[in-house]
């Protein structure tokens, strides 16, 4: 394939604003369409983007696969956490135990955040790990 400046050079440009939409999903899933999957996958997508367009290997210096894969055990870990933190304040297992706000207002949305956060995290490493086999690059 055949390389081109440009192509690489607003892919450079996007991919911040691309991540940054990602988080953005992520962090207002629990008030507007959205989510830690939804945020994830564009999280992921972002760095699939970057790998296409310049290279995996130069792509993997940046986002390491054992780094991604370390992200990718701590969003189970953290979901788990939370979710036990029900149990810790008495109710049951995901129970939701932080103050939530009023209908109507901005306000607490109790663990919803965290989670969503926890799933994001999960979700995009793990596409981009998943990119990362399926293209063949062996890395530690």
């Amino acid at each position: 394939m055949q390389e081109s400046t440009i192509i690489r050079t607003m892919t450079r440009k996007l991919f911040p604003f691309i991540l940054l939409f990602g988080l953005y999903v992520v962090a207002y899933g629990h008030l507007s369409p959205g989510g830690g999957f939804q945020g994830g996958v564009v999280i992921g997508s972002a760095i699939i983007l970057l790998s296409l367009s310049q290279g995996i290997s130069k792509t993997e210096e940046r986002f390491k696969k054992n780094i991604l894969g370390l992200m990718e055990s701590i969003g189970p870990l953290v979901f788990m956490i939370i979710g036990l933190g029900g149990i810790l304040f008495g109710y049951h297992f995901l129970k939701d135990f932080l103050p939530q706000g009023e209908g109507g207002r901005f306000g607490g949305s109790g663990f919803i955040l965290f989670l969503n956060l926890a799933i994001g995290l999960k979700v995009g490493a793990a596409i981009s790990i998943i990119f990362y086999s399926l293209a063949g690059e062996e890395g530690d």
